[in-house]
């Protein structure tokens, strides 16, 4: 659903404009709104308001008497904010959400199938440069024939 790679840059109150391309999908899907929240290796993830109640009732599944379920419920969800985009596309990321992802003013936008991605340039080139090496022994112990 979303794919590709788009780099941007924040505005002075922390917005930016949903790439053309994801506006289109959710147009398409009729997509209203998205939930943003801390995501793993310190991106922040941005999920339609379909795929986060997937994957609510998901995590809301895992035993309350694990302290490991309670430790993740607890960061991921207290993270979490419903956004609703503007008529000009523009997403608002919260100050505790930059701070986590460490962005300042660029960004990467990814696009992860059913979830958005959003990651401190910096970051993004870090991950990148150290993943890309690994992508072809990756590929082979995940996928069989």
């Amino acid at each position: 659903m979303f794919y590709g790679e788009y780099l941007h840059t924040l505005d002075d109150k922390n917005r930016f404009i949903l790439p053309a391309r994801f506006r289109e999908v959710a147009e398409k899907h009729n997509i209203r709104s998205f939930f943003l929240t801390r995501g793993l290796d310190r991106c922040l993830f941005l999920f339609p308001d379909v795929e986060w109640r997937r994957q609510e009732s998901a995590f809301k599944a895992l035993p309350l008497t694990s302290s490991t379920a309670r430790r993740f419920n607890r960061i991921y969800f207290s993270g979490a904010v419903e956004i609703e985009l503007t008529r000009q596309g523009r997403i608002l990321i919260p100050a505790y959400l930059k701070e986590f992802a460490g962005i300042d003013r660029e960004i990467v936008v990814i696009g992860v199938s059913s979830r958005i991605e959003i990651w401190s340039k910096e970051n993004w080139d870090r991950f990148y440069s150290e993943a890309i090496g690994d992508f072809e022994s990756i590929a082979e112990q995940l996928i069989q024939g």
